[in-house]
């Protein structure tokens, strides 16, 4: 295997590595650097050798109002990318025209004028069936959209026109596209791998949801991250030296725009096999409010400015049937919101609200506040959610530390310091971008191109998971009753990644069981309502009956169903197999925890669901299961998960028998949204075929199309009338006749005036066109210009060499007969010498220069005469040897009998 050279930023603890590289050339980086190279130099040799691949990676932190991008390439670690208007963040909306699409500032640029067309707030609504209160919450909200039942999913989507309709996970999928080209724009190279955030409370069908928009935006998604999750991520990172072996409670209090979540989070060092002690990073507790948030007040701020605007009884129409007039005060209502977070009391004031009438009027802090009591009173909820699932009190948080925008409320700030009872509440992280650069930092971490110091992440399932099924029982009188199992899967606030298996030792044919999430009691009835259905899945085992027949000779232990919650905290049932392997089947078998990725904290678990217990005491030994390196069935040949779960398949059967059976999901209406919620892999590969991809792709390609007929129109533009300026420039004037620049004057003027009649409404091509018949037009006339530009330095480097030439070695007359030419260069003549002419003349003649220098240089010197006398007196000798060593003065004669003196001993270089 080839070396891998790999050099660290010590700020962000991202560290770029070179994969397969020369062992020769990562030899040379070696010594350089122990030569104390400088690290850019360093990096530049190594952007030398990478490969063409793309290596950088994005991160897009989804809130419901705003998304924020960053990313991370050899060079750039851990930046927030900027947007087309060079902000930090961008508004997750996307606008629907009928031969374009916007997005961001523009898209809600035009929700002002026509907000019909314009759609944003999508995640409240992903994954969620027609009947859902969220939905009905949704089309509250923004009544303009006309939605609709789909009658084969259950879900709702966008009816835009009669032909054309869109799901929330369509339009997400454009906008994480568009996310996509801000990253790729920012960073000069394609993008394709991305973390992406959710909230913590997303249960299977929602994170389903954001992973097909992904699949729609073409993203390859390398995990989805618990917005809390990165926060914590981020905090440690940049604090791993202020973590130790006692451990440190931190509360991260997080108020968005649509949704309050507080997350409980351990951090201390532990140690492990592979890296020593490292620091990690430990989910205990969440609590959520899926409606607590900024926006929820600006809907109330927006309803108190119509009341006003009402009142003020200027038309005699209510401003709240008004589409138009009710999305300008919304925006009213968001700008009020932040200045009021600042001062007691401003002026809300809107030109032209309604039937060309002016609003204007003045809201104070303590207004407010009163129109959003009943929401502030909601605050300490989800922390006493989180106290509750981590089982701990306030006395073990250490510190409160705020999250969102929404936190910068004064009131939300007091009702909160009150509620966790700390002297104060800290603000030492970024609140709007900490999750983005935590979510960076691991999509750097999953990468191949980059490696990170290791940080041990162990992310928490909110909700619980258990398997049902029923079975036939015998009793002691020989009746026969059915009896309903229930088992858990992963409790609340299991660690996840994670595999679990359970098996089924008495059925010998087919049976069906299901899959569904476990009690939910902590949820409030609002909760539950908006959660949804509690059914996953219906698992039907075909087969099993037939195997068993075929295999009769051999020992079998059960049917075995793997499953796996990978690390965007979304289940797979991996596969059922009837039988037993032996030996090991994922091979390895370490329990220590994954540097960066959430940790499984055992080998892959087996799960008894035939064991006659009751459900309290099944519940406790599956917490003591968690807590050991591997189960008793493990040592006797069960599968064993290796070091972050995966691995390559061995199976091997010996004294039993091990095949597969066929698996079916017949899924809940309230899952028909994904078709697949827990699927068989290769099942999961087809589940995005419903969705319309050609129609997107030509929207992207309406896009591009756009784009590209813009930047040509501007072009075209910025031709005419810059070249018709320049007409009036000296430098263009000495180079054109009279009859030139009436010409290109008159088709300049040609051209503009089409501009003006045909020209904005004139397709890609005719446009190229006109552009490349006026660049034809001023050719010549741009090539003499800049050849008058060149001129002067390439004339005063062939006089330098000339006169060098000219004082040591040739006739002046000569060389200023042959020198003569160059002064003769013609303005406007088409057969001008060129500047290149001249740069070839004196590379000739400094090449000539070279040569008779060198050659005078390295000149052998002549031999002494002979016959010379012997017998010269001292004097004589003295004086010949003066005149040997003096300068020869050598008197050349030239053709009108002129002398010119050359020096042509020491000769200067």
């Amino acid at each position: 295997m080839l070396p891998v050279f790999v050099q660290s930023c010590h700020r962000c603890h991202v560290t770029f590595s070179l994969h397969a590289v020369d062992p020769v050339f990562v030899s040379f980086l070696q010594v350089t650097m122990r030569e104390r190279l400088s690290l850019w130099a360093v990096f530049c040799l190594l952007v030398a050798f990478l490969p063409s691949q793309t290596v950088a990676v994005m991160s897009v932190d989804l809130g419901s109002e705003w998304m924020k991008i960053a990313i991370v390439k050899p060079g750039v670690p851990m930046e927030i990318a900027l947007n087309k208007e060079s902000r930090r963040k961008t508004p997750v909306a996307v606008c629907l025209k009928e031969n374009e699409r916007l997005f961001g500032d523009s898209a809600l640029g035009v929700a002002v004028k026509n907000p019909k067309v314009v759609y944003r707030f999508l995640q409240s609504i992903l994954g969620k069936t027609a009947d859902n209160p969220q939905v009905a919450q949704y089309q509250k909200h923004f009544p303009e959209h006309q939605m609709q039942r789909d009658e084969k999913r259950g879900t709702v989507f966008f009816k835009f026109s009669e032909e054309l309709q869109y799901t929330p996970e369509e339009l997400l999928g454009m906008i994480l596209n568009y996310s996509r080209g801000l990253a790729q724009d920012f960073a000069e190279q394609l993008i394709k791998d991305a973390v992406i955030t959710v909230p913590a409370y997303f249960n299977q069908a929602e994170r389903r949801a954001v992973l097909q928009a992904a699949h729609i935006a073409g993203l390859k998604v390398l995990q989805l991250i618990n917005d809390n999750t990165a926060v914590a991520l981020n905090y440690g990172v940049f604090r791993r030296k202020d973590i130790n072996s006692t451990a440190q409670n931190i509360m991260f209090y997080d108020m968005g725009s649509g949704s309050t979540t507080a997350t409980i989070v351990t951090y201390q060092t532990v140690k492990t096999k592979e890296s020593g002690t490292q620091p990690q990073l430990q989910i205990r507790g969440v609590g959520f409010d899926r409606t607590l948030g900024g926006f929820e007040m600006e809907l109330r701020l927006r309803d108190h400015l119509a009341k006003l605007f009402n009142e003020q009884k200027k038309s005699k129409k209510d401003v709240r049937e008004n589409l138009r007039a009710m999305a300008k005060l919304l925006k009213e209502a968001q700008r009020l919101k932040t200045v009021l977070s600042a001062n007691a009391e401003h002026m809300a004031q809107i030109e032209g609200l309604m039937d060309d009438i002016d609003f204007k009027a003045k809201v104070t802090r303590s207004e407010f506040e009163a129109l959003c009591e009943d929401l502030f009173d909601r605050v300490p909820g989800p922390v006493k959610e989180a106290l509750a699932a981590a089982e701990m009190t306030m006395d073990e948080i250490d510190q409160v530390i705020l999250v969102g925008g929404s936190t910068r409320v004064p009131r939300v700030q007091d009702v909160l310091l009150k509620a966790v009872g700390k002297e104060e509440l800290s603000k030492n992280i970024n609140a709007d971008e900490a999750a983005a650069m935590g979510a960076v930092y691991q999509a750097a971490a999953l990468s191949k191109a980059f490696k990170v110091k290791p940080f041990l992440v162990r992310d928490a399932a909110v909700f619980p998971i258990q398997v049902e099924f029923s079975r036939e029982t015998e009793e002691e009188d020989g009746v026969k009753t059915m009896k309903h199992n229930k088992r858990i899967l992963f409790q609340r606030m299991a660690p996840y990644p994670q595999r679990k298996v359970i098996t089924f030792n008495r059925y010998m044919d087919d049976f069906v069981f299901y899959i569904n999430y476990g009690d939910l009691g902590f949820l409030s009835e609002q909760d539950l309502k908006v959660f949804g259905s509690q059914n996953l899945t219906t698992v039907k085992l075909s087969g099993v009956g037939s195997s068993f027949t075929k295999h009769s000779d051999a020992e079998s232990k059960g049917i075995k169903a793997h499953f796996n919650m990978d690390e965007s905290g979304v289940l797979i049932l991996d596969r059922v197999k009837l039988g037993n392997t032996i030996s090991s089947l994922f091979g390895g078998g370490s329990s220590e925890p994954t540097a960066n990725v959430t940790e499984p904290v055992t080998d892959e678990e087996e799960v008894s669901p035939e064991a006659e217990k009751d459900q309290e005491r099944s519940e406790k030994q599956e917490e003591s299961a968690q807590e050991k390196p591997e189960t008793e069935e493990g040592k006797e040949g069960e599968p064993q998960a290796e070091e972050g779960h995966r691995g390559v398949q061995k199976e091997v059967s010996v004294s039993c028998f091990s095949e597969l059976i066929n698996v079916e999901n017949e899924l809940t209406e309230s899952e028909k949204w994904d078709r697949h919620s827990v699927v068989t892999e290769d099942s999961l590969k087809n589940s995005h075929v419903f969705l319309p991809h050609i129609r997107l792709q030509d929207l992207t390609d309406r896009d591009l199309e756009k784009q590209e007929r813009e930047k040509t129109l501007n072009s075209l533009e910025a031709f005419i009338f810059e070249t018709q300026d320049k007409l009036y420039q000296d430098e263009y004037l000495a180079v054109v006749t009279e009859e030139e620049k009436e010409q290109i004057t008159g088709k300049l003027s040609e051209a503009s005036n089409w501009m003006d009649e045909e020209g904005y409404a004139a397709g890609t091509k005719e446009l190229k066109e006109k552009l490349s018949e006026l660049k034809k037009l001023c050719k010549a006339m741009f090539f003499r210009v800049e050849e008058r530009k060149k001129w002067p330095d390439s004339l005063a480097a062939l006089d330098s060499i000339a006169e060098f030439f000219l004082f040591y070695f040739f006739y002046k007359r000569s060389i200023f007969e042959t020198f003569f030419i160059f002064f003769c260069l013609g303005n406007l003549e088409g057969n001008a010498v060129l500047s290149k002419d001249i740069d070839a003349k004196r590379s000739l003649l400094d090449r000539e220069v070279n040569y008779l220098l060198n050659k005078a240089k390295f000149a052998k010197p002549k031999p002494k005469d002979k016959a010379k006398d012997k017998n010269t007196t001292s004097t004589e000798n003295s004086k010949a040897n003066s005149t040997e060593d003096a300068e020869k003065i050598i008197t050349p004669k030239s053709d009108d009998g002129e002398t010119d003196y050359f020096i042509l001993a020491n000769p200067l270089i």
